[in-house]
């Protein structure tokens, strides 16, 4: 793996990302990872819900354990979770159809990950 002058001089690595479908208003929902901790730098991250939602259109089996480990951590509203998909991020997908199907597999495994527990 080739670094380059970023990652040299201050020892900070990033991947880039493809393409993702993210919910409308993420922005406004964006979590300070850890605050305060650089003078000049800021890092952001999606919250669990648009975190969740991002991975949903792919839906690979790595973007189902990321849910489901999510899930297990997070006390995720389904409810909430349905709304933002309804409202923010179906109008967005090439098929929604099928990611409507999608989305009731994931939160059936949600809720069957819960009864579990």
């Amino acid at each position: 793996m080739a670094f380059g002058p970023l990652s040299k001089k201050h020892h900070i690595y990033l991947d880039r990302v493809g393409i993702a479908v993210i919910p409308e208003n993420y922005d406004s929902r964006l979590v300070e990872m850890f605050p305060g901790a650089y003078e000049h730098l800021r890092l952001m991250a999606l919250d669990p819900y648009d975190l969740a939602l991002s991975k949903l259109e792919r839906n690979s089996q790595k973007d189902r354990d990321d849910v489901s480990f999510l899930a297990g951590r997070v006390p995720l509203d389904l409810a909430v979770l349905e709304l933002r998909y309804q409202t923010e991020l179906r109008w967005q997908l090439a098929r929604p159809e099928r990611e409507d199907l999608t989305l009731n597999l994931w939160l059936a495994m949600i809720r069957e990950f819960r009864e579990r527990k």
